[in-house]
Parts: structure tokens; C-alpha cells; sequence
């Protein structure tokens, strides 16, 4: 039987590099952990709490879509987040909603992936 410890990373493949760190650094505030390179290709890597989230442009068979699964962040101000997405001009393809048990919103990241804005219910507001 196979035994899975925990995730070890969620990827997220991306066609500009520098475009795509614009929104996962500049817009969401995320610190590199890792990067390296190989042949033109980039693999940079973000700690989020124990996960790891990484974005990279080292395969070209492993392209950008809105139709996979999607890492979803906890944030702490989830309006604030949203505010802080709808100036930045990114695309929400769930709108803000809550459901009994949190807040959620997805967005596009600027290839097109899906990241899940989140907030539990009974988490306090920063």
C-alpha cells in the first residue's frame, strides 16, 4: 500500500517568468524560498506556511490552463485580498461568495491558472 506523508509542492506552470513573479510576488506578496534554472527554463518556489507553492516554465508540455485543480490560499483579510486582486486587474473566474464554513473567490493567475483566494470562517480578520 502506498503511504502519502503530506504534499510536497503544488505547480503551476507559466509562459513569462518575469510576468508571472510580477503577480505571485508583486500581487500576492509571495517570498522565493528556491529558484534555479536550466537551459532558459525557471523553477522558483514559495513557501506558504508547510506547503510549497512553485511556478516554472521548464516544460513546454505542461502548459497553463483554467481548467485544472487549484492551490487555494488562506489569507487573513479576504476583502482586503479581494480589493487589493480587482485593482491589480485580475480576472475572477468564482466571484467572492461564502459558504457556511468560509469565503472563497478564484482567480487567474496572468497564464490563465486558477488560485483559490480563501478564508475560514472563525479565523479572525487581520
Amino acid at each position: 500500500m502506498i503511504r502519502v506523508k503530506e504534499i510536497a509542492f503544488t505547480g503551476y506552470p507559466v509562459t513569462d517568468v518575469p510576468r508571472a513573479r510580477g503577480f505571485y510576488e508583486g500581487v500576492l506578496g509571495l517570498k522565493p524560498s528556491t529558484t534555479f534554472g536550466h537551459d532558459g527554463g525557471h523553477w522558483i518556489e514559495y513557501d506558504v506556511g508547510a506547503a510549497t507553492l512553485a511556478i516554472t516554465n521548464m516544460s513546454s508540455d505542461w502548459k497553463p490552463s483554467s481548467d485544472g485543480p487549484a492551490a487555494a490560499l488562506e489569507v487573513e483579510d479576504f476583502d482586503g485580498t479581494v480589493r487589493v486582486l480587482r485593482a491589480c486587474g485580475a480576472r475572477f473566474t468564482v466571484e467572492p461568495m461564502s459558504v457556511p464554513t468560509c469565503r472563497l473567490a478564484v482567480v487567474c493567475d496572468p497564464d490563465g491558472n486558477s488560485i483559490a483566494i480563501h478564508h475560514r470562517n472563525g479565523h479572525a480578520h487581520a
